[in-house]
């Protein structure tokens, strides 16, 4: 059973108007005042500045410059697996791929012909596949990297609501993650084709590639896509492939036969990128 009460007033604010403040306040150069709303925002949620190249909170112009920072030298070694963790958070959910059904919380479930977008055959690629839900909480390190050597050959748009996306909200509402506006990455490798969706939510002022930039300037009302099969966009394992503006989710998808979890993976458990998170079936 299902129980809504709790995430009722995400169904009563006006998240669009909310997420529009937001992102205009996080890309506003406002001198002391960006300077204290993020001296606040590490006091209330324990960022480590530490970990970060610059560590300087009064060097940040803006609010996203800050969210948006980069790692020091050193401060996410990458292990030595066939795949590792893209992102610092914690696992929503990982698993099997029972046909089309991906788990997102007990006694909730969705497709992944509705995470990608409504595409039967390219959710097909990934039947009885594997999948993992990371959640990055708004004290994470929010860039997103790759989880293996991947060439990229397809990016989808997929306009959507923009619930929060909390383990609270997840339990709650239907089809979270295949409603929210998202951005879905199809990605080949040699261990088959795997997918990267990072998922908006409220307050998430946009989602960016490396290769492409901000994909929802203007959050578009229609599903939008782009083919890369003249290009050869290559990235490594470990490299940057997007990052949040404000945090959310990455739901990976990856086909039959491709993974073995790592055995220390359950459910809440906190990840960091770099950590190994699988090997190839049969190695």
């Amino acid at each position: 059973m299902i129980n809504r009460l709790p995430v009722l007033p995400q169904y009563l604010l006006p998240k669009r108007a909310l997420t529009r403040f937001a992102g205009r306040v996080a890309g506003a150069k406002a001198g002391n005042l960006t300077t204290g709303l993020i001296r606040w925002f590490v006091r209330k949620y324990g960022v480590n500045m530490d970990e970060a190249a610059n560590p300087d909170i009064t060097s940040y112009a803006s609010f996203n410059e800050f969210f948006t920072r980069a790692l020091g030298e050193g401060a996410r070694p990458l292990a030595d697996a066939d795949f590792i963790c893209p992102v610092d958070g914690a696992i929503s959910q990982f698993g099997t791929i029972e046909k089309d059904q991906i788990i997102q919380a007990k006694e909730h479930h969705y497709t992944t012909t509705a995470l990608v977008g409504g595409d039967p055959e390219l959710a097909k690629r990934f039947e009885h596949g594997a999948f993992a839900t990371l959640y990055l909480s708004p004290r994470d390190y929010h860039r997103i990297h790759m989880p293996c050597d991947g060439r990229l050959v397809r990016m989808i748009y997929v306009p959507g609501d923009l619930f929060s996306v909390n383990p609270s909200t997840a339990r709650g509402v239907p089809n979270l993650f295949a409603r929210n506006e998202r951005v879905v990455c199809l990605f080949e490798s040699r261990h088959g084709p795997f997918i990267l969706t990072l998922v908006g939510a409220t307050i998430v002022g946009s989602i960016a590639t490396v290769w492409h930039g901000v994909v929802n300037a203007s959050r578009y009302n229609n599903l939008r896509e782009w083919h890369y099969h003249d290009q050869q966009i290559e990235l490594k394992k470990g490299d940057e492939m997007g990052r949040f503006l404000l945090g959310s989710t990455v739901v990976m998808l990856f086909p039959q036969g491709a993974l073995d979890f790592n055995p220390e993976w359950l459910a809440t458990r906190a990840v960091r990128f770099g950590e190994a998170m699988g090997t190839h079936t049969g190695r």
